[in-house]
């Protein structure tokens, strides 16, 4: 059966030389991650990253890219900031949100992410830049005002360089380009981890050794289920008769899928829970005595493994709800129905179906949301119980991986299909 889609997939032609781009994109961006700005002590860097969980697990999702300082260190991160600020601007405002309705609204709030991408980017950059001139490890050393002018411009350069990247991808339709710049990074940093978990393999880590492909299996099957799970509500279409022909009387569904907000809840989540801890690094050497304590404590408070599980998991929870609130509405669709002929059986369309509509999500979106949570903390709790630092991947880098492949196959499947019909 595999076999059978991948010899369709090399016969379209279109699609072959599609998927080539792709992968051709893909290089490059592993490529540039391995470019690093000139002045920086890598190895001290590295040590760096292994000792702070919190730009450890940036480093994942930057695909290894701030951990060799290169030119595409910030990965597409100011470009999804970017994105949860136009978003939520949209929820403010409502002439935002009815941009969002309409493509040439949709099409201008993307121009505008684009252009806020630059400024994050360089503030971003400047940032971390900041933060390693200050630790204690001597990774830059002196770094003059014209050099660091230059590493900025890089790095904000590399950021849009990666954006540019993901949108081609995107309009090649085998994939979302930015969560496949993601699925990238996390896959190229396996190799890594596997291997530097068999060199500090120890005789009694053998049956954790072998659990975690065992937990990673049953996650994988768990995060497929959640992401295919969809509760259909029946949809009747009333009979309608124009001139001597009569229409309508199908009975058809609604699908609502349990996790409608895919990968975005935790990504949204990591963004926010990395901002407090970042900021106070930055105020660990203040002259001010009171500041400087304030950002240890809250350093400190966030390397709580109970507070920051506690913390990660409500995130998520939240914003599982928040996205679905964003992207599904459903007084549109209650509108689009009536204007259809169609109704719900036993409910009175319009505001009752809206109402129906948003009930039955909230309930289903519950299971999702515990789902995203759990996923989220499982590195943790895997940690908690084996006593291990380092996990090969993640529960969310796990998530990620299995969503952008589930979504990149449906695409391509997509596309078969419809060449199938053009066939026809």
């Amino acid at each position: 059966m595999i076999l059978d889609k991948l010899v369709q997939i090399w016969k379209a032609k279109d699609l072959r030389k599609n998927i080539l781009f792709v992968l051709s994109m893909l290089i490059i961006f592993r490529f540039a991650a391995h470019i690093p700005v000139p002045g920086v002590d890598t190895a001290a860097l590295r040590d760096f990253f292994a000792s702070n969980q919190i730009l450890g697990l940036l480093n994942v999702f930057s695909g290894g890219g701030m951990e060799n300082f290169s030119i595409v260190m910030m990965g597409i991160a100011p470009y999804i900031t970017a994105s949860i600020i136009f978003q939520l601007l949209a929820m403010i405002i409502p002439k935002m949100e009815e941009m969002q309705k309409e493509e040439a609204g949709r099409q201008k709030i993307n121009m505008w992410t684009r252009w806020l991408t630059v400024p994050l980017s360089a503030m971003q950059a400047f940032a971390m830049i900041t933060l390693l001139r200050r630790s204690s490890a001597n990774i830059l050393g002196e770094v003059s005002g014209f050099n660091l002018f230059t590493m900025i411009l890089t790095i904000t350069a590399g950021t849009i360089f990666l954006m540019w990247i993901g949108e081609l991808i995107t309009e090649k339709k085998v994939g979302n380009g930015i969560s496949l710049l993601i699925f990238a990074g996390i896959v190229a940093s396996l190799p890594s981890a596997i291997q530097q978990a068999i060199v500090q393999f120890e005789a009694g880590d053998l049956f954790v050794l072998i659990g975690f492909p065992a937990i990673a299996i049953i996650t994988v099957i768990g995060v497929v289920v959640i992401t295919e799970a969809q509760r259909n509500i029946p949809v009747q279409y009333a009979k309608q008769i124009r001139g001597n022909r009569m229409y309508g009387g199908t009975s058809t569904h609604l699908p609502l899928r349990v996790n409608m907000a895919g990968v975005i809840p935790i990504i949204f989540a990591i963004s926010v829970v990395l901002f407090p801890p970042m900021v106070a690094q930055f105020f660990v050497h203040a002259r001010s005595a009171w500041i400087a304590k304030s950002a240890e404590w809250i350093i400190t408070l966030f390397n709580n493994q109970l507070f920051y599980g506690i913390s990660y998991f409500l995130l998520v929870f939240a914003f599982t709800y928040f996205y679905t609130e964003v992207i599904f509405h459903p007084t549109q669709i209650a509108e689009n129905l009536q204007k259809q002929g169609g109704f719900i059986p036993g409910i009175r369309p319009g505001r009752h179906t809206s109402e129906y509509l948003a009930n039955t999500t909230h309930k289903i979106i519950f299971v999702g949301a515990l789902f995203l949570g759990a996923i989220a903390i499982l590195p943790l709790i895997m940690r908690y119980f084996t006593g291990m630092q380092s996990l090969a991947i993640g529960g969310t880098s796990l998530l990620i991986v299995v969503a952008v492949v589930i979504e990149t196959v449906k695409q391509v499947e997509s596309q078969l299909t419809m060449r199938e019909y053009e066939g026809m």
